[in-house]
């Protein structure tokens, strides 16, 4: 029970990382000032300790010589602690494997040059904005093993600007069973640091792949286009959301889905927009053909109910200004003759009669 209960306060304590800023190390400039001059310094008191041995050795020449060669010879460690970062850059730091802190803000810092910088996907590439690949169709792209990589990358920052994330296209099945294509485009961008980097294995691909979770969760609950009895909100009562009309919709809880999955990974869903949407190809044609005669049905719904108005109102004129008299037979091949000419798809071709009425 011990051992659990020790386990457990080892994982809250890792998934509970926080950042910790460091915000008194701006002094980069100075340090970098000190070394030079001490670098300086040496090889002057070099030149002296020389021109002393010469004269005659003496404990403080060689006191001095061994100084100056041995600052020579390490005296560009202390260079390794200056960093630079400009605006929207963070560095996470770690001294022999403990998190020591992150640094944020823009500036000339100097740090432990022991320090290393932790960054586990300064080598991975999105299909996004300001980290883009030729490449198309792959939503995660690893660069590891490209001879030139690009000096960002190798210093391991990470960046805190708003990104784009234009995920790859899946083909999911909707609410009926109906396969479609979609995309996303997901504005994200890293607010904590320290959770970034040690609380998930590579927080670009986890994102790419909570990406591809949240859309096939809520895509799943809509159908493309409009559809009776569907409920898409889980209250019980059918609505007319769908993919198609809702989109606004889609996309909200499609962020809020993928921000519950990679908060713990400090990073932050701005916005989600659905960028494609279409029905898969292999039954593309079909509902083409659907929608088509959909529209066919409606429209001559519309004809036909403009149609029978047209008659009743002639029928009525005639009959208010006794201009025709007509029975019941007449009347029949008066509605009947009218509804053919409206309704039909060409041009009526009238037949005229020269004869008697009757």
């Amino acid at each position: 029970m011990g051992t659990d209960t020790n386990m457990n306060t080892g994982m809250d304590t890792n998934m509970n990382m926080r950042e910790k800023v460091l915000e008194n190390k701006k002094n980069g400039m100075a340090f970098m000032l000190l070394f030079l001059v001490l670098f300086i310094a040496a090889i002057v008191g070099l030149v002296f300790s020389c021109i002393g041995l010469e004269n005659g050795p003496s404990a403080g020449s060689i006191a001095l010589l061994v100084v100056c060669i041995v600052w020579l010879a390490v005296g560009w460690i202390p260079f390794l602690g200056l960093k630079v970062l400009r605006p929207q850059e963070a560095l996470v730091l770690t001294l022999f494997g403990r998190y020591v802190g992150t640094l944020k803000s823009d500036g000339f810092y100097f740090v432990n040059p022991f320090c290393s910088s932790v960054n586990p996907a300064a080598k991975t590439k999105l299909s996004q904005s300001g980290d883009v690949d030729s490449s198309v169709g792959k939503s995660i792209l690893v660069a590891a093993s490209q001879p030139s990589v690009d000096m960002e990358m190798v210093s391991r920052k990470i960046s805190l600007k708003i990104m784009t994330l234009n995920n790859s296209r899946q083909k999911i099945n909707d609410c009926l069973g109906n396969p479609v294509e979609i995309g996303i485009a997901v504005m994200w961008r890293v607010v904590d640091t320290a959770k970034a980097v040690f609380n998930v294995d590579n927080y670009k691909e986890y994102l790419s792949l909570q990406c591809d979770s949240a859309l096939r969760n809520i895509v799943r609950i809509y159908p493309y286009d409009i559809a009776p009895n569907v409920d898409t909100t889980g209250d019980g009562v059918a609505d007319e959301g769908s993919l198609r009309g809702s989109s606004e919709v889609v996309a909200a809880r499609i962020r809020d889905e993928i921000q519950q999955k990679v908060a713990e990974a400090g990073l932050e869903v701005l916005e989600a927009r659905i960028t494609y949407l279409a029905y898969a190809p292999e039954i593309a044609a079909v509902m083409l053909q659907r929608q088509q005669a959909s529209a066919i049905i409606d429209a001559r719904k519309m004809i036909v109910d403009g149609a029978v108005g047209m008659v009743e109102m002639a029928l009525e004129r005639l009959s208010e200004n006794n201009t025709v008299v007509l029975d019941e037979e007449r009347k029949a091949a008066m509605v009947s003759n009218l509804l053919v000419v409206l309704c039909g798809n060409h041009d009526a071709q009238p037949v005229v009669n020269s004869g008697s009425l009757y």
